[in-house]
């Protein structure tokens, strides 16, 4: 591993060592820690799922699987502005229904793999007015999680080794964030990297939150490079006591070390009450026909269809053109997406998808749902028909 990679997180952990080694000898009292490492709190839940999924892939049977992901974790308390955070993850197959890859060869792939893991495991700083520091093991997502995400559907999250910090002053929050790596949802998308994230916001009209952005990935085994600089502008408006106006743009260029490609996203919506109406139009751009715009640290699964047939985009690009109903009806949220999705390059109809989700919390510790996604291909990858029932306790 690169010198110049191990440098800037050493050099932050060294930095919150010697910090917090200092803290503890001004507190002239080893009360004072014990206080803050048994004065925490722990967290938990635990989430049982059933998935199904059935395809049209050659050569491959239909998938089935019952896991349940069980996360465990502990945050002491505060000792002259530091306090450390641990948790582990562990998916376990359930009643033997391990009828999908990658646990047997020759089913489609749920990805959702047993494997029991460190979650996170960081110590942070924020003895300094506006600021937080933190070194280790981190769940980071901004924004709506299109770029940078946890990947949090997935029974195994996406999490980062890395030196974080965010800076907040008035109107201004400024997150900038030192990965050197990726721990994937599966351990085949484990990678050892060279990443800079900074995501920079502004809250200064009541209306629009605007937000500039540069994620500058890099990975050791291959010195592959993905640059993305971006800006989005989100917000909402009162029409009257019951209508909401709500509204996204976003516009960002991609540039590889051979290739470049622009991504485009237009919302609106109206939300009367318990429901919410909204259309979209979103590009992830074609560089002539040979490369597409790819997000390969987001939350994937929240966009382009929960079938997940393009969380790789094709090299000819994608346009999504969708309407998203949702509503708080009975004590459960419903939710209904409807996508036609399209080449970016060469009008390609790529085919058609039906999301729909029903969710019931019951207080503040259990959720149940059910989940069923139905892409209809054309001329790109095949019809598939996916199901989710899930009940989660969390507290």
């Amino acid at each position: 591993m690169p010198c110049k990679k191990i440098k800037p997180l050493l050099m932050g952990c060294l930095w919150v060592s010697a910090a917090l080694t200092h803290s503890v000898q001004a507190e002239e009292s080893p009360d004072a820690l014990m206080a803050a490492l048994t004065g925490g709190k722990v967290n938990a839940s635990f989430r049982l799922r059933y998935e199904t999924v059935d395809d049209d892939v050659p050569l491959l049977k239909d998938a089935e699987a019952l896991t349940l992901r069980s996360i465990v974790g502990y945050t002491t308390g505060e000792l002259a502005g530091f306090s450390a955070v641990i948790e582990f993850e562990d998916v376990r197959v359930v009643g033997g229904v391990d009828d999908y890859a990658p646990e047997q060869l020759g089913y489609s792939v749920i990805a959702d793999p047993e494997e029991t893991r460190l979650n996170r495991g960081f110590v942070q700083y924020q003895g300094i007015e506006n600021l937080t520091l933190a070194a280790g093991r981190q769940r980071i997502a901004y924004d709506n999680q299109r770029f940078i995400g946890n990947v949090g559907w997935r029974q195994n999250e996406q999490t980062f080794d890395s030196f974080t910090s965010v800076w907040n002053a008035g109107d201004v929050t400024v997150q900038y964030a030192f990965v050197n790596q990726v721990n994937g949802v599966m351990p085949v998308l484990d990678a050892d990297v060279e990443d800079h994230f900074l995501n920079v916001s502004w809250t200064g009209l009541s209306f629009v939150t605007v937000t500039g952005y540069g994620y500058y990935l890099e990975q050791d085994n291959t010195h592959t490079e993905n640059d993305t600089v971006g800006m989005r502008m989100a917000g909402s408006s009162a029409l009257n006591d019951s209508l909401k106006l709500i509204y996204t743009a976003e516009y960002a260029q991609q540039e590889t070390n051979h290739f470049n490609a622009d991504y485009r996203l237009g919302e609106l919506g109206i939300g009367m009450g318990p429901v919410t109406v909204k259309a979209g139009y979103e590009t992830l751009g074609s560089d002539n026909g040979v490369y597409g715009f790819q997000t390969p640290l987001g939350t994937k699964h929240a966009f382009n269809g929960w079938a997940d047939k393009f969380l790789v985009t094709p090299v000819a690009g994608l346009e999504d053109t969708y309407l998203d109903v949702t509503a708080d009806a009975l004590g459960m949220t419903w939710k209904a997406v409807y996508h036609e999705f399209n080449s970016d390059k060469g009008n390609i109809d790529y085919g058609n998808e039906v999301d729909v989700m029903v969710s019931k919390a019951f207080g503040k510790h259990y959720v149940l749902g059910v989940k069923y996604a139905t892409y209809d291909a054309d001329a790109f990858s095949v019809d598939t028909d996916k199901f989710w029932l899930w009940g989660e306790l969390k507290f």
